[in-house]
């Protein structure tokens, strides 16, 4: 079969059988009574062999070694065209997220093109000054897409670099609110956590709602995180929580501070009392919790906690005795 037999039957290009000819991977091994090369079946069985291993990204040198190295190893190349295939989607996959952002924020122009990749660039940079001042450009400037400054506050170790990220983020309102809430669901410690600290400083009510889901969150971090940005909101759901934090140790004097501002109104009051009254009463409860316990009575207003408080003056611990009998004078004076 002649050349051009040979292209239009197999989809190879003429061009292409002559590069494969000069290269030694395909020659064709018989004459026409013309002179003029022949493909025998054979060549054209060899012809469609290589395209074949063309098609899973092998280069013509790869095609050509497999055919004629005896020590060739196909499962160590199918590893490193897998290797290399995912590097390439990776690669895709991040040109294809960095374009979906740049469309999403609207430019009205080459030069707003221009600034968000700056930006973007800068918020992936390895200066935490950089990624800073883009942090703060990304409001004051052309906005950066929500979703990137999501994704940058999730992955942010830098304290300075992230306070500036939850401050943009707090500028966007609810938009990045789903992004962050799956943000807590994270398998990663350190993600739930600043997923939830943006969460506290967006001041809207679909953040409040993400705060009230996240205290039964089954990280203690997040739990905590939450009760205290719902006790500056004056949510009383966060009670429960903040009182478990005194008992626990654990961030106990904000957690203190916390309930005796939502102690603010009488009825708030007696009821936060009561309660830290009953983990006092809990026989499981350790000396230590229990004299924390007093002293967040000390921000509790009302009789409930005063009437607590002169209980406890006469406690076993003296440890307690002492912290309540202070208090009361304290409150008397």
């Amino acid at each position: 079969m002649l050349i051009g037999d040979v292209a239009r039957r197999s989809g190879v290009s003429a061009r292409m059988l002559r590069h494969y000819d000069s290269l030694g991977l395909v020659r064709p091994t018989g004459r026409s009574d013309a002179g003029y090369r022949e493909y025998s079946s054979e060549d054209i069985r060899r012809i469609f062999h290589i395209e074949s291993l063309r098609s899973l990204g092998l280069s013509l040198r790869d095609v050509r070694r497999a055919f004629d190295d005896p020590d060739f190893t196909p499962s160590e190349l199918v590893d490193d065209l897998i290797r290399r295939t995912r590097e390439r989607i990776a690669a895709e996959t991040e040109l294809l997220t960095r374009l979906r952002r740049i469309g999403a924020a609207e430019p009205a122009g080459w030069e707003d093109v221009l600034q968000i990749v700056a930006l973007l660039q800068a918020l992936g940079s390895k200066s935490a000054g950089k990624r800073q001042r883009a942090a703060l450009s990304s409001v004051e400037e052309v906005p950066v897409p929500v979703e990137a400054l999501v994704e940058a506050a999730l992955s942010e170790t830098d304290p300075n670099v992230a306070g500036a990220l939850r401050w943009a983020l707090a500028q966007s309102g609810e938009d990045g609110l789903a992004l962050l809430a799956e943000g807590l669901g994270s398998p990663a410690a350190e993600v739930r956590e600043r997923a939830v600290r943006s969460i506290a400083e967006i001041p809207n009510g679909g953040a409040t709602a993400l705060l009230r889901d996240a205290l039964t969150n089954s990280d203690v971090a997040v739990r905590g995180h939450a009760a205290l940005a719902l006790g500056a909101r004056g949510v009383a759901d966060a009670v429960p929580t903040l009182v478990d934090m005194v008992v626990e140790g654990t961030n106990d004097v904000d957690a203190a501070d916390a309930l005796s501002a939502l102690a603010s109104r009488p009825a708030s009051a007696d009821q936060i009392a009561a309660r830290l009254v009953d983990s006092l009463a809990h026989g499981a409860v350790e000396p230590s919790a229990r004299r924390r316990l007093t002293q967040a009575l000390a921000g509790i207003p009302g009789t409930t906690a005063s009437r607590a408080l002169t209980d406890l003056s006469h406690d076993e611990d003296r440890a307690v005795a002492l912290t309540a009998a202070y208090i009361l004078g304290i409150r008397e004076a």
